[in-house]
């Protein structure tokens, strides 16, 4: 029977960085322009991908407040979930019209930034209810949370410190393989900090498939959709 292939997710420019292992196997890394085609590859049993899922029409979501309260120094990292009316916008200066309608707030670029990446993995589950199981939203720094002793990083993840202390996290998990990709980077067409931000989703994926991740919130509410709006970690 042929092994569970799981996987860890994360966006880079112009597509995803995925990090997969097949049971107990070697760790692998690849690029691929889409979710679609990751899941024509693959064929996952479970994917842990670093990117909100399930969206209201309004007001924030559950789950990202309580992983602001959870992560403390690095409550940061969790950005605001777009809320779905702005899916459709065009331009940063559209996206921040639309919330500041519906909600008198504005949108960080940061947030813009990935709306892209929501939009399309969005899609990908409203168009493959099937899916919804295997596809799991994940956030990084709540996995290096767990992964640190149930303590936050002490370093943001962009710096010397911060890139150092998540690879020693990882090593204790996945030994030299995160360096290895990160050697591939140029390659890849990625960031050091997707590459790792990556592995760390692969760790929840694997947490998942064992049956031993948790959810935040313990009982994820749905958006209209009927998808899922929790972090797994």
């Amino acid at each position: 029977m042929p092994r569970a292939v799981v996987a860890g997710v994360d966006g880079c420019a112009g597509g995803w960085i995925v990090v997969s292992r097949a049971g107990g196997g070697p760790i692998v890394w690849r690029r691929v322009d889409t979710i679609r085609a990751l899941f024509e590859a693959m064929r996952p049993a479970v994917v842990a991908i670093d990117v909100p899922i399930g969206l209201l029409e309004r007001g924030a979501r559950e789950c990202d407040a309580e992983a602001r309260r959870l992560l403390g120094v690095r409550r940061s990292s969790v950005f605001p979930a777009p809320i779905r009316p702005m899916l459709v916008a065009r331009s940063h200066a559209e996206a921040s019209q639309i919330r500041h309608r519906l909600e008198d707030k504005r949108v960080s670029i940061q947030t813009w930034g990935i709306l892209p990446k929501i939009a399309e993995v969005d899609r990908f589950l409203r168009a493959s209810p099937g899916r919804r199981d295997v596809l799991r939203e994940a956030h990084p720094e709540v996995s290096f949370f767990l992964l640190n002793g149930r303590r936050p990083m002490s370093h943001p993840k962009r710096t010397a410190r911060g890139q150092a202390e998540r690879l020693r996290a990882l090593g204790r998990w996945s030994g030299r393989a995160a360096q290895d990709a990160l050697a591939e980077r140029a390659d890849l067409g990625c960031q050091s900090d997707d590459i790792v931000d990556a592995f760390a989703a692969l760790w929840t994926a694997e947490r998942i498939h064992a049956g031993t991740a948790i959810s935040i919130p313990g009982t994820p509410p749905r958006d209209a959709h009927g998808l899922r709006m929790e972090m797994m970690a």
